[in-house]
């Protein structure tokens, strides 16, 4: 998106509020309508022929190619992400994962996961993959001269999470994706911890990014959806296999995602900010044993984040100073303002006991075995929030 007069280019909260509105899209009002429609109709059948042979954003045809209310908002999170030259939508942040993966690889190809990804996508790997004859290898990514000896063999593609799931490890993306790149294999990110608000994947060497917009983007827990973003050769890809597979968004939900993008910068300005109270005071409690928070100074990989990072979210872990396995469903159990579910990135703050070396296969896990606790930083007062964590730390013991 252009700077407007001056040609100076805008900067991202700009950008957020000026994504995707096209005239031609919105008309005399602020937001893209929703078009709901499966059926677009043609003045003259060369018209049809036309729209047939025109597989963009911006041409009608079937409504599994969209309409201005996706491609508004594909085209919004494309000008959020630095490099990318098209966004591809997906009915939910797996549905995202999946299109990734099917438009890099094929039978005989080999695939590097890290270890610390979401359960999901390592699933994903010894699951679908596997049945269609890709062979994972799973490797620390922070440990960079075993990941480049990986390399002895051929690899297509890499897939990086930063931070890790559940445990947030920062890894080096930037030497990482170099690596990959040296050896003439696709880098692939899940960057839905940070969003490009907070990590511009692709500028830091990646081939393609990943969302799940369920979590920051929709900001409102009622939303299903996810996006890959990337240079033109993997835009290409992306939208070439989900077409082929008859991956749409309905408008409805482009429509609330959308809205969420507005205001996403204030959200996870306010939820960055309160999180890292949140975790500094939790260092401090005595049946805390570790904050896992790449924010905090104290973190392993905070000089990472640091480098890397332009931006935090409101969703980290903490492991309590107990033996005890239950430990961690007593505080949970025992808050008032946190609700206890999955995802994350909404309004509300939510907590979730979690078990990592569960979804681990090389990585030693940082808690140790203790129970440990995610917890999903909402916009509640920080004050409250601190609180009902006191209370209920107290109360479980």
């Amino acid at each position: 998106m252009s700077g407007g007069d001056s040609g100076k280019p805008l900067k991202p909260a700009t950008r957020l509020v000026r994504g995707g509105r096209r005239k031609e899209w919105t008309g005399p009002v602020v937001n893209p309508p929703v078009w709901r429609a499966s059926t677009h109709l043609y003045d003259k059948d060369a018209d049809r022929h036309s729209a047939g042979g025109n597989n963009a954003d911006g041409q009608f045809f079937y409504g599994r190619r969209g309409a201005p209310t996706q491609w508004a908002l594909a085209e919004a999170l494309t000008q959020i992400e630095p490099g990318a030259y098209g966004t591809q939508l997906y009915p939910s942040g797996v549905a995202a994962i999946a299109g990734c993966m099917l438009s890099v690889l094929k039978p005989g190809d080999r695939l590097l996961m890290a270890d610390n990804a979401y359960d999901p996508s390592r699933s994903m790997a010894t699951g679908l993959l596997t049945r269609m004859g890709v062979k994972t290898t799973f490797f620390d990514p922070r440990d960079l001269d075993a990941y480049g000896a990986l390399f002895a063999d051929p690899v297509k593609a890499v897939w990086l999470e930063n931070p890790g799931s559940l445990t947030f490890e920062v890894c080096d993306v930037p030497a990482l994706a170099a690596i990959a790149r040296q050896h003439g294999a696709v880098s692939m990110v899940d960057n839905t911890w940070a969003s490009p608000l907070g990590f511009a994947a692709l500028e830091h060497g990646c081939d393609i990014v990943m969302m799940s917009l369920s979590k920051h983007v929709g900001g409102h827990s009622d939303l299903m959806m996810g996006s890959a973003s990337a240079g033109k050769r993997w835009y290409t890809a992306l939208r070439r296999t989900a077409q082929e597979l008859g991956q749409v968004v309905a408008p409805d939900d482009a429509a609330l995602a959308a809205r969420g993008l507005r205001t996403m910068g204030l959200r996870l300005e306010a939820q960055t900010r309160s999180a890292l109270r949140i975790a500094e005071w939790l260092e401090a409690q005595p049946q805390v044993a570790e904050v896992l928070c790449p924010m905090l100074p104290s973190a392993p990989g905070h000089v990472l984040w640091a480098r890397d990072f332009t931006g935090g979210c409101g969703l980290f872990a903490f492991v309590l100073a107990s033996d005890d396995p239950q430990a961690s469903a007593r505080v949970a159990d025992a808050l008032d303002l946190f609700g206890i579910g999955y995802s994350w990135g909404g309004f509300e703050s939510l907590v979730l006991p979690i078990t990592p070396k569960t979804y681990r296969s090389l990585m030693p896990c940082p808690t140790g075995g203790r129970p440990a606790l995610r917890l999903s930083i909402g916009l509640e007062d920080t004050d409250d929030l601190i609180a009902d964590l006191a209370q209920a730390l107290t109360q479980a013991g």
